[in-house]
């Protein structure tokens, strides 16, 4: 049976075949093709034997079925302890049933596991925290992933975002030239308030490369504008690179492990052709994972590490604090209940908790703080991480989710929501459109440059030259 035109195991590698995709309104035609796509079995059971490796094994023959990672599952929480949605009963039911079956499954089946695998688990990791084997139920889940997107069987948002990686080598179609335009309109845009300020492109030998989020650019460019107001407060020299700007991969969210090596290596050229002396990453969970977590594997570095220091937003933040980079404006600071949400992939996956605390100190009045519980390594997911939120085949599922965090948000009686990462910010955002709690929500940047001290020479002047 010959595949679909819209949904097939092939991976898009062309503008044209982005385009035809994304004619496909909300991947009615893909999902209808799905129905009729036939599971290569040998190929399956082949591509298990080859990287299934020793630590995977081991943790799905050393499960003891105990339970214990149940209750570390939100999602299992906010569907009413639903024993199928037990971490331990999910990845059982999906992965090792085809290891059990040698990859003899059926297109019901392996349509099953991509809900499962995309719907019932957003890879947060939460559950391994609690594992008596230290077994992580997300890794699993990943690379249970990668073998349904080998197959065809992957969400249309998601299978439309991994094109994009392999075509443009961002989750977003923004070409170069979009790009460079971005960061000189912005620089541009702020010269009455902020004279002389720069983005600079392509600056060799600088002491800070930045890298961002496609959606900055492409939705949000005065992030990318307050992310150089900060730098020029601060007198940082930095630069970002023309090519090799992108840090997100929503090809890891995917399991199309080629576009997640293509997108790192692009980002770890620029970074040894313009030599920086580190790179710092903007407030983003998954991006830090893809690019300094991750990354280093898919792009075969034997040390595991990017080719120069690459840290979060957050630790550049609390470093400028600390130094006195950044000085803020005690009259200033936040002044109404606030809480933080702890991404989980830079906070249970890059141990920055206490950072992040860091900086509420030079930012929140104190008493105005008001933690979540549980919080910092063990805080819940926001709902919508690992591609939860983008998957328009699952929201009603995304919806239910984010129950957990709305209910986490209002015990602590919070009107403001700090949150340095794009999914997170996503789903808070959507939490209360959907839920309508009366919050506010924000990433760092904003809420800092409303408070910091700006040095008198940065100021701009009137004709007489006064600040």
């Amino acid at each position: 049976m010959p595949e679909g035109i819209y949904c097939n195991k092939q991976p898009i590698t062309t503008d044209e075949a982005l385009k035809a995709l994304l004619s496909d309104t909300r991947g009615k035609k893909y999902y209808e093709e799905m129905e009729s796509l036939e599971v290569d079995r040998e190929k399956l059971w082949s591509s298990i034997q080859k990287t299934m490796k020793s630590r995977m094994k081991t943790w799905l023959s050393v499960c003891a079925r105990c339970g214990l990672c149940a209750d570390s599952c939100f999602l299992y929480l906010v569907n009413d302890r639903n024993p199928e949605q037990v971490p331990s009963y999910k990845i059982h039911s999906t992965l090792g049933e085809i290891i059990k079956r040698k990859g003899d499954v059926d297109n019901a089946f392996m349509r099953h596991a991509m809900e499962v695998a995309w719907s019932q688990c957003t890879c947060c990791n939460r559950c391994a925290m609690y594992c008596p084997h230290g077994i992580d139920i997300g890794i699993m889940m990943g690379y249970l992933r990668g073998l349904l997107y080998s197959q065809g069987f992957v969400p249309w948002e998601l299978k439309i975002g991994a094109g994009m990686h392999r075509v443009y080598r961002a989750q977003m179609d923004v070409t170069t030239e979009d790009w460079t335009e971005t960061c000189d309109w912005m620089a541009e845009e702020q010269q009455d308030d902020w004279p002389g300020l720069e983005i600079p492109i392509d600056k060799e030998d600088a002491d800070i490369m930045y890298t961002c989020n496609a959606r900055e650019p492409k939705h949000y460019p005065e992030d990318l504008a307050e992310a150089a107001i900060l730098f020029h407060i601060a007198g940082e020299n930095w630069t970002v690179p023309s090519e090799g700007w992108e840090q997100t991969s929503l090809a890891m969210f995917a399991g199309d492990w080629e576009a997640c090596k293509l997108q790192v290596q692009n980002v770890y050229a620029a970074i040894e052709r313009l030599r920086p002396k580190r790179v710092i990453g903007t407030e983003c969970g998954h991006a830090h994972r893809a690019t300094v977590v991750e990354g280093p594997y898919w792009a075969g570095r034997p040390d595991g590490q990017p080719p120069r220091p690459y840290i979060h937003y957050v630790q550049w933040v609390a470093e400028a604090l600390r130094t006195g980079k950044l000085k803020i404006d005690p009259t200033k600071r936040i002044k109404v209940p606030v809480t933080y949400q702890d991404s989980c992939n830079y906070v249970r996956n890059w141990g920055l908790a206490e950072t992040a605390r860091e900086i509420l100190s030079y930012i929140v009045e104190p008493g105005y703080l008001h933690e979540m519980t549980p919080n910092k390594e063990h805080n819940y997911c926001c709902g919508g991480g690992g591609g939860f939120n983008g998957i328009g085949k699952f929201r009603p599922q995304r919806n239910k989710a984010l129950l957990t965090k709305r209910d986490q948000i209002l015990a602590t009686g919070a009107k403001l929501v700090i949150s340095p990462c794009h999914n997170c910010w996503d789903a808070i955002r959507d939490l209360e459109e959907e839920y309508r709690i009366g919050i506010d929500w924000s990433f760092l940047k904003p809420l800092l440059i409303k408070m910091v001290i700006v040095p008198e020479h940065l100021k701009p002047k009137d004709d007489d030259g006064d600040a």
